[in-house]
Parts: C-alpha cells; sequence; structure tokens
C-alpha cells in the first residue's frame, strides 16, 4: 500500500506538490496522470515515487476494488483550462472523477484533499468568503469555473468537508508550467515575451473603474499552494473548503514590472486587446479572504509577489 497517491502529478500543482513530498522524506507515492504525446512527462525527471498510472487504469482499478486505499489522496487532476467549451468533458474531468475519487476515499477512511478554484466566485461582486454559508451563493463565469463548483456544492450538501479538505486555489504561478501552452501563467509568457521582443504585452481594461494594467489578482506562488495543500494533510483535525491565496490583490502592471525587474531590464509595456472569448468572462479583481484557513492555525508567510517572481525567472533562465 502507498503512503500517498497524487493525481495530475505531472501538471503544475502536482509536480511541485510530488517535489514537496519528496523533500519531507517521502517517496511511497503513486503518481496519476496522462502524459500522452507533450512534453509533460519533464515535469517527472528528479522526483522518487513508486509507480505512475493512467487517469483510467487508476479509476479502473479504484472502481474494481483493486487499488489499495493509501494514507492521503491530493486529487490535483483536472482539465484546468478557462477556455475549455466542451462542457461534456469539463464534466467528466472535473466533477465526475472528483466525486467517483472521493466517495472511495469516505468509504475507505481515505484524507482527501482536493483542488478546487478561486473560479468558482465569478465576477467577485459577492465577495471571496470560503464560509459554508456563502458557498452557494457563487456564480463562476465560465464552465470551468461551474464544473469546480459544482463538486463543492455536492461536498456541501452531503455533509462531506466534515471529513475532506477542498482548496480554492487564486492565480497560482511558478515554476514547472512549461507544458501548459497557453494556459501558462503570465511570469511564465512574460518571460518569453520579453526574451522575444524586448516588450510586455498586457490587457486593456474594459471597465471604466480599472484603468489598463490595474487590474487586480492574488497571485500565489506554488510553493505556497505546496505548504497550504501539505498542512492539511499533517494536520488531519483541519477539513472544509479553504481559500488558498495571499489575501492580498496586486495589478497586473505590478506583476509585469516584477518581471522585467527579475530580468534585470526596464520596464517595457504596451496594452492590447482581450480575445473575444474572455471579454465577459474576466475576473477584474480576486483577493483570498483567509479567515478561515487562519483559524486552523496556517500560520506561514506567504511569498510576496516579487520573490515568487525572482524565483520562477531564476527557474527559467536556469
Amino acid at each position: 500500500m502507498a503512503k500517498f497517491i497524487v493525481t495530475g502529478a505531472a501538471g503544475f500543482i502536482g509536480r511541485n506538490l510530488v517535489a514537496g513530498l519528496n523533500a519531507r522524506g517521502e517517496t511511497d507515492i503513486i503518481l496519476v496522470d496522462d502524459l500522452g504525446t507533450s512534453e509533460k512527462w519533464k515535469n517527472l525527471i528528479g522526483l522518487s515515487y513508486t509507480d505512475i498510472l493512467s487517469v483510467d487504469d487508476f479509476i479502473g482499478l479504484v472502481m474494481m476494488g483493486e487499488m489499495e486505499p493509501p494514507e492521503t489522496v491530493f486529487h490535483l487532476g483536472a482539465c484546468s483550462a478557462t477556455t475549455e467549451k466542451d462542457a461534456d468533458y469539463l464534466l467528466k474531468n472535473n466533477y465526475s472523477y472528483t466525486r467517483a475519487l472521493c466517495e472511495w476515499c469516505l468509504d475507505n477512511e481515505v484524507r482527501f484533499i482536493y483542488a478546487s478554484s478561486a473560479a468558482t466566485y465569478g465576477d467577485g461582486e459577492l465577495g471571496y468568503s470560503d464560509a459554508d454559508v456563502d458557498t452557494p451563493k457563487y456564480s463562476p463565469l465560465n464552465m470551468y469555473g461551474y464544473s469546480k463548483h459544482m463538486f463543492d456544492l455536492i461536498a456541501l450538501r452531503e455533509g462531506w468537508f466534515d471529513r475532506i479538505v477542498g482548496l480554492k486555489y487564486f492565480n497560482v504561478y511558478g515554476p514547472y508550467e512549461d507544458h501548459k501552452a497557453d494556459m501558462r501563467s503570465v511570469p511564465y509568457k512574460a518571460h518569453a515575451q520579453i526574451l522575444e521582443t524586448g516588450e510586455l504585452g498586457l490587457f486593456k481594461s474594459y471597465k471604466p473603474e480599472y484603468e489598463d494594467g490595474c487590474q487586480k489578482r492574488d497571485f500565489v506562488y506554488v510553493g505556497d499552494a505546496v505548504d497550504v495543500s501539505l498542512f492539511f494533510h499533517e494536520n488531519p483535525f483541519a477539513s472544509g473548503l479553504f481559500n488558498c491565496g495571499t489575501g492580498i490583490s496586486r495589478t497586473w502592471l505590478d506583476l509585469g514590472k516584477a518581471v522585467f525587474s527579475a530580468m534585470g531590464k526596464e520596464p517595457n509595456i504596451k496594452f492590447v486587446e482581450m480575445p473575444d472569448v474572455l471579454q465577459g468572462k474576466y475576473q477584474y479583481f480576486t483577493q483570498a479572504d483567509g479567515a478561515k484557513l487562519a483559524a486552523t492555525g496556517y500560520d506561514k508567510p506567504f511569498t510576496s509577489l516579487e520573490d515568487g517572481v525572482k524565483q520562477t525567472v531564476d527557474y527559467l533562465q536556469s
């Protein structure tokens, strides 16, 4: 029996989480992911683990009762493309898969820690509270956010949050996003764009209350996302749905300038039109309410935007 199962293990947060487990001396880990024909396999280099399974093989073993239950499942496997329009695909990957795995964990008394998303909050007009009483009121702006929201709601309705943990990751960035193509975070895209053109394009604002580049997000360095995730394995008394964010909102201009600084260059930023597929579905402001997480005893400071971007750029230039 493996001690851990990590789904989405070759993905961005998953890869960093497995590295975090390794850094704590944990290697008895089964990885679950579909590597396909992409370069995602490269994220496995340097990791220590027991075995790796495809998603279909893993689910097949679970459904047939042939998978030995571990101590903890970190469920990070999902379609993370906010622009994905195939609702059936998103339901299968982000809702049905999560529900089946959660029910298996509950039946076998396995700790279940899964990735929700700040996309569940929609346009933010109703705030960013992760209190159970507030969860049903939110209206995501895209099907990706709704597919995550659906599981949050079923877990709340069934009372599963007494035993499981959901983490609403805000804008996570950092090393090992190479495989994500257009869904890479802005520090990744900015670094590549600056190297190629010497300038950075940020989206114009289409709301008068926000100047161009002054749209704000809660940017979370991936190392902090890993630390919060592992905290809930190490503290099984704490369960529920929690925000995973810094609680500080920063502008895209702040982020862009941090990338230029980390590259040792003067800022050269222009503003570009937002693609039609994003207009009307774009979050202009996000900021995690961290009170519920703090109440569990988690008190590790989050990495500043400047420090996190510097670590990301150092990785990209290494």
